[in-house]
């Protein structure tokens, strides 16, 4: 999203449509220039454990299922050489002139859904930060694991390819370290390693598995009961401890750590160590939020309206909010929070009316110098200048009544409605004479 401009049932969005150099409505998706493409690079979709062409599909269930091609990584932008693509295409769908496309949409509301990243690895020093090649993110191990993976589902070290005997899986990386990385939950941490370590135990039956964690939490339906079932039925160890140290070995990775149960201290030679990452926000999504006029946390989440009463609404009228923008969640409650931004935006639309509070800015032209610092200091752009009468005028549609305007303007001529300064004078009056 480029701009947003409007108000709720009324916003003017402009979308940047990137250019594809594959045109859609030609393709017919046979993959040959995908075939024929010389230049590898290592594929974003599988964590970089295998490679993609610089002509590609970006995962096989993609929709379309149509190939775009990677400016950077092509041949032909860099040198004006190859153009393999272009001279295979049956149908003549490769468009090296395609630029990208600005959209204009008129819309009533927005549901935004920015995702999550991990943590980076490399500011996981004391676990190699990146540098051990059997030191994996718990997204490459879901790879692993994946029929349509870089391993067809087998497990294997990413270093020689051999199946690991011994796994570790550590939790909270990154999480609840207030005082060298995030100090927040990252709340999926624990029950996504359970099933890891099932998962790894399914497919090698005589490895071993240990999970290393701080508390395990497991706060949802039926949680507790799968936790239970990955030590009891497929004899996945739990140690309760956080990890000081990996490092390599003689082909293994040394995991140094301690049973805070027992107080002993544990080394195990893994042959492949599995990191719960923390969750962090996606990187442009305060660089949005400050576009669309929503107040994020201190650490880049979308802060909602209410916690209870609204938990999907922002405090701007028109966004709502869904998934791992608004903090860490699991699958299950983020396609709930999905479904209640969707009800939000239809009760909204199924009103002829846009109903609500009146407690707003208003201000009087009559008294206005036209100064213009309310406009400077509104946080939700709700103020503009009429270049006629001189004077600010303010969209009530807007206005969330926050009260920024009227500390600042300096003739007292913004109020708030049905709470003027005569009325709050006389409240006061009234409640000392009695």
């Amino acid at each position: 999203m480029d701009d947003v401009s409007g108000y709720v049932g009324n916003f003017n969005v402009r979308i940047r449509k990137k250019a594809a150099y594959v045109n859609r409505d030609v393709c017919n998706g046979c993959g040959l220039c995908v075939e024929k493409c010389p230049r590898t690079v290592a594929s974003e979709f599988e964590e970089g454990l295998a490679t993609r062409k610089a002509i590609y599909t970006p995962f096989a269930q993609a929709v379309p299922n149509k190939p775009v091609l990677d400016r950077d990584n092509c041949t032909y932008f860099e040198n004006g050489k190859c153009g393999i693509c272009r001279k295979i295409c049956p149908v003549d769908a490769v468009d090296y002139e395609q630029k990208d496309e600005l959209l204009e949409e008129k819309v009533g509301a927005i549901v935004v859904a920015t995702g999550f990243d991990l943590y980076p690895i490399v500011n996981i020093g004391e676990y190699g930060g990146g540098s051990i090649k059997d030191v994996v993110t718990s997204l490459q191990f879901e790879r692993f694991l994946s029929a349509s993976g870089p391993t067809g589902g087998e497990v294997r070290r990413p270093s020689d390819g051999e199946i690991p005997k011994e796994v570790v899986f550590l939790t909270c990386v990154g999480s609840r370290d207030p005082e060298n990385h995030v100090p927040y939950c990252s709340k999926v941490c624990c029950m996504y390693l359970t099933k890891h370590a099932m998962l790894y135990k399914h497919n090698v039956h005589d490895g071993q598995a240990y999970v290393f964690y701080m508390d395990v939490r497991t706060g949802g339906k039926g949680y507790e009961e799968f936790y239970q079932r990955a030590t009891e039925e497929d004899d996945v160890l739990y140690v309760r401890g956080k990890v000081s140290k990996l490092f390599e070995e003689d082909g293994k990775v040394m995991v140094w750590g301690v049973d805070t149960l027992t107080g002993r201290k544990v080394e195990i030679a893994a042959d492949l160590v599995v990191l719960g990452l923390a969750m962090v926000p996606n990187p442009t999504a305060v660089e949005l939020s400050k576009k669309l006029k929503i107040q994020v946390s201190e650490w880049g989440f979308y802060s909602e309206a209410h916690p209870k009463l609204r938990p999907v609404e922002s405090l701007a009228p028109g966004f709502y909010l869904a998934g791992a923008a608004q903090g860490p969640k699991d699958i299950p409650e983020a396609v709930a929070q999905a479904s209640a931004s969707a009800s939000k935006v239809c009760a909204l639309f199924s009103e002829k009316e846009y109903h609500r509070k009146p407690i707003v800015a208003w201000i009087d032209e009559d008294e206005c110098s036209g100064c213009r610092i309310c406009i400077s200091v509104c946080p939700y752009d709700a103020i503009e200048f009429d270049d006629e009468k001189r004077v600010s005028h303010i969209q009530e549609a807007i206005c969330e009544g926050c009260g920024a305007c009227i500390a600042a303007c300096p003739s007292a001529t913004v109020q708030q409605r049905n709470l003027t300064d005569n009325q709050l004078y006389k409240m006061v009056s009234a409640a000392l004479e009695n």
